[in-house]
């Protein structure tokens, strides 16, 4: 299933400064995977040693949050969007 992955920018570097890939995955696991084997070294800046992703990072499938939907269980299906989106902080 091709599904589409917005990449932000600081993670470009990874991708050969593309800001968009399309993967095959049939859930976000297999997603991170895909991501791996195109972008060696990728899923290491996207989850910690344990495969977790960080906390720091926030990840959308179609705009919803995989912590409110199947976390990385999330199924996805062909055409879906997944971005990727790095936690702001401030005061």
């Amino acid at each position: 299933m091709a599904v589409k992955v917005l990449i932000p920018t600081p993670l470009q570097k990874f991708t050969n400064n593309q800001a968009t890939l399309e993967c095959s995955a049939s859930n976000f696991n297999e997603l991170l995977d895909s991501l791996e084997e195109s972008c060696p070294g990728i899923k290491a800046r996207l989850c910690d040693e344990t495969g977790v992703p960080r906390r720091f990072l926030n990840f959308y499938v179609n705009s919803e949050d995989i912590r409110f939907l199947d976390n990385t269980n999330t199924v996805l299906n062909d055409g879906d969007e997944v971005s990727i989106v790095p936690a702001v902080a401030g005061g």
